[in-house]
């Protein structure tokens, strides 16, 4: 018997196009697996309705149950957000002023405090319509939104709203004595904080254009000069006060933000 000669294992060129076809063929697969919907349940619209009715009952009593959890502890949280108005005095110019503000942060707290319960039944009553690639998204997604928000929260609490409060008493210092009507700057604060957590959502906004092919991101970096003008508008429209400072520094945060989510679309390979 002969040994078999080097010519004899070589590949072919029919044995080689084979291979790509069968590599081609399980890409392909693959795909297919990824655009399934995995345990996919003929619903009528009556349940799909009935289970939207449940989802949004169960958010409300979240909702409600953590506003009045933060009624109940109101005090350390308005004091906590006194802090930044340091040498400021606040007055109630109205019979139950106070009592409102009460109410006021309390909402907006326990918005806050039941947002993750919230989304996680926006998530349950999505997931069945979902394909596997676009729950593989839905992770990421989500955390990196929820770290956004709070990022915006703390850098408004942290720096804007101290940098507005600063400038108006700096302004006035000499001339008016600092008394500040207390629902008025509750308004304030609040207002400025959820916006700013809000305007953090930009590069999430961004990775979602990019994975769906609407736009990419060399066509998001050419745009820069309306980005620059759209910052400096969303700045004077997201910020309550006037004053430069505040604006020069959220429209200074909302272009990092644009920047760094055209750095993640490209990461991506979009």
């Amino acid at each position: 018997m002969t040994p078999p000669s080097d010519l004899d294992t070589m590949p072919t060129a029919s044995s080689t196009t084979d291979l790509k076809q069968t590599e081609a063929g399980k890409r392909d697969s693959r795909d297919e697996n990824l655009d399934e919907l995995p345990n996919e349940v003929e619903m009528t619209l009556f349940e799909h309705l009935e289970e939207l009715r449940q989802r949004i009952f169960y958010t409300l009593i979240a909702v409600v149950l953590g506003i009045i959890g933060c009624f109940i502890a109101v005090k350390p949280i308005v004091q906590l957000l006194e802090v930044p108005a340091q040498g400021v005095k606040f007055l109630q110019l109205a019979p139950g002023e106070y009592f409102f503000v009460s109410l006021k942060v309390a909402g907006y707290s326990g918005l806050l405090v039941a947002s993750p319960f919230v989304l996680y039944q926006i998530i349950l009553f999505v997931l069945p319509g979902l394909t596997r690639r676009e729950r593989r998204l839905l992770g990421p997604v989500v955390l990196g939104s929820s770290v956004l928000f709070l990022a915006g929260l703390v850098f408004a609490y942290l720096l804007l709203i101290p940098a507005a409060l600063n400038f108006f008493v700096n302004y006035g210092a000499g001339v008016v004595e600092q008394l500040w009507s207390i629902d008025r700057y509750f308004e304030f604060v609040l207002l400025l904080l959820f916006s700013t957590g809000l305007a953090f959502q930009i590069p999430i906004i961004q990775v979602l254009l990019g994975l769906l092919g609407i736009v990419s991101s060399g066509q998001m970096l050419s745009s820069w000069r309306y980005v620059i003008l759209g910052a400096a508008v969303l700045g004077a429209i997201l910020t309550p006060s006037t004053d430069p400072l505040t604006q020069s520094l959220l429209a200074g945060a909302v272009l990092g933000l644009f920047f760094t989510g055209v750095g993640l679309v490209k990461l991506v390979g979009r």
